[in-house]
């Protein structure tokens, strides 16, 4: 596994973004969701590739982006993943049938462990980018654990409170040493 490249997943409205602008905030090396990025591009061009709208061509062009932002990490230090490759692919392969979570998960691993924010009703809101309602993101968030558990990865769900306190605890989990 790779240890520089750290995953936040999980359920969709669950936190994962303010977590990621929490953590950037303290200085660390970020990238944000490819999903988000690609609703904005796909509106702005007025394509097609939107999960509402064609969610195939839109999970493929995820997938694309992950790997593209793989390749783009810096050379050195670690970096936060607002969703990773292994999201990307299980939505593909939820999608399609096409077995992609095994091939892709195995050829371009994470650091082993990787962090879910669960389903959290009283902070989840649709908006211009999420169209699906809580129980689709639901949905999702248990094909992700899953899927990261049958990879191997090391499940850390993360608890319910607020951004700052969310990070300590991810970055403790991290490096406990530095707990105090």
């Amino acid at each position: 596994m790779s240890d520089r490249f750290v995953v936040l997943s999980g359920c969709s409205g669950g936190g994962k973004s303010s977590l990621l602008a929490e953590l950037a905030s303290r200085g660390f090396e970020t990238v944000e969701e490819p999903g988000r990025r690609i609703v904005v591009e796909e509106t702005d061009r007025r394509g097609s590739a939107l999960p509402w709208v064609d969610p195939v061509a839109f999970a493929h062009r995820a997938v694309a982006t992950a790997l593209a932002d793989r390749l783009s990490a810096p050379a050195e230090g670690g970096v936060f993943f607002d969703r990773g490759l292994v999201d990307a692919a299980t939505a593909l392969e939820h999608l399609t049938g096409e077995p992609t979570v095994q091939r892709l998960g195995r050829a371009h691993p994470y650091h082993r462990q990787v962090f879910l924010t669960p389903p959290w009703p009283e902070i989840y809101v649709a908006d211009a980018e999420r169209w699906h309602g809580f129980d689709e993101a639901v949905a999702e968030y248990e094909r992700l654990r899953i899927a990261y558990a049958a990879l191997d990865y090391d499940v850390v769900v993360l608890p319910k409170i607020d951004v700052a306190a969310r990070a300590d605890v991810l970055l403790t989990k991290l490096n406990p040493e530095t707990a105090t």
